[in-house]
Order: C-alpha cells, then sequence, then structure tokens
C-alpha cells in the first residue's frame, strides 16, 4: 500500500489579534502549523510591545503551514474571510491600529489569484456591506511571536478578551466549518 506525500505549503494572514485567527487555524484538517508572528517590518521591531503599540509597520499574522492535498488555498481564504470582517481598515472591533490591519501575504503565484478572485466574488455577491480592504502583497520576512503567544486561547480561555472576543468566533467557526475540524 502506497502512502501520499504531504504536499506542504505556507500562507500567512492578518485578521486583526493573531490569537483568534492562530485558535481556529490550529482547529482545521490539513492545517499542519499555524504559528502567531509578525510581518511587514524590521527584524529589531518585530516584538509584541512595539507592533501592539503601533511603532512598527508589522501586522499580526498567523503564518499557516498545510498540506495541499487535505486543504486548499480556497479553502483557507474562505475561513479567514469568516474570521474577521474584511472591510475594515486598520482594525477589527476594538483592536485599533495598522498592526491589527486585514492582509493576506501570499507566497506563490496562485495564492495570489485565488485572493484576488476570492475578494471580488465577496465584493461581487455584497456578502459584506462595504467593499473588502484586505491588502494581498507578497510574503516579507515572517517573525514569530513570543512563544507565550502560540496557543494563547487553549493556554487561557479564561482570559477576559478571550472569553469576550475569541470564543464567540470560534463558536460560530466551529458550526460553520463543522467538516473541516481535526
Amino acid at each position: 500500500m502506497s502512502t501520499m506525500s504531504k504536499n506542504l505549503q505556507t500562507i500567512t494572514l492578518g485578521g486583526g489579534c493573531f490569537w483568534c485567527i492562530e485558535a481556529a487555524y490550529n482547529q482545521v484538517k490539513g492545517i499542519e502549523t499555524a504559528v502567531s508572528g509578525y510581518m511587514g517590518g524590521t527584524r529589531e521591531t518585530a516584538a509584541y510591545r512595539p507592533v501592539s503599540q503601533g511603532l512598527t509597520d508589522h501586522a499580526e499574522v498567523v503564518q499557516l503551514t498545510f498540506d495541499a492535498n487535505d486543504i486548499n488555498i480556497r479553502e483557507i481564504l474562505e475561513i479567514f474571510f469568516s474570521l474577521h470582517d474584511p472591510t475594515q481598515l486598520n482594525r477589527q472591533g476594538n483592536d485599533v491600529g495598522r498592526q491589527y490591519r486585514s492582509a493576506i501575504f501570499y507566497h506563490d503565484a496562485d495564492q495570489l489569484e485565488q485572493a484576488i478572485s476570492i475578494i471580488a466574488e465577496i465584493n461581487a455577491d455584497q456578502i459584506w456591506p462595504n467593499p473588502v480592504v484586505t491588502e494581498v502583497t507578497e510574503a516579507l520576512e515572517f517573525f514569530s511571536g513570543e512563544q507565550y503567544h502560540q496557543g494563547y486561547f487553549n493556554q487561557n480561555p479564561e482570559n477576559r478578551y478571550c472569553q469576550a472576543i475569541i470564543s464567540p468566533k470560534l463558536s460560530k467557526f466551529k458550526q460553520t466549518f463543522a467538516e473541516k475540524l481535526k
């Protein structure tokens, strides 16, 4: 019996605070890793305090490594657009600043094409009352976030932010994408 080898690929997504995006993708079949971190700025400023204070050009992001044999870019982006409001410029809810921008950092031409296509469909179908402002940019150097940010929601479910913001999003996410969960 032969086993199909994995087809590992990477995409990096920013949709507000990275804790929510990471918590959701860690539950999705085909996602090998979901790492919270920063993209868009320099190595010297890739740290939580300056990023969260808006002192850098980084976005809080989650870098996904996925098996394209199990999940495709289209499915990943459908999940992404369900996890945040892509029509809010440089914010998600109470998290305000360019570091919380909606962004797709693509790693190849197919990801770029898929991102442009799904954004056009969302706008054409008027899924949101306002146009999508998600930035689509070629991936830059990724800087992994501090260790305490990795798996933050699972380690801190009683945190007020986790209870008020992440838990409701994850409940809705689990209902919408039940067949995609691990």
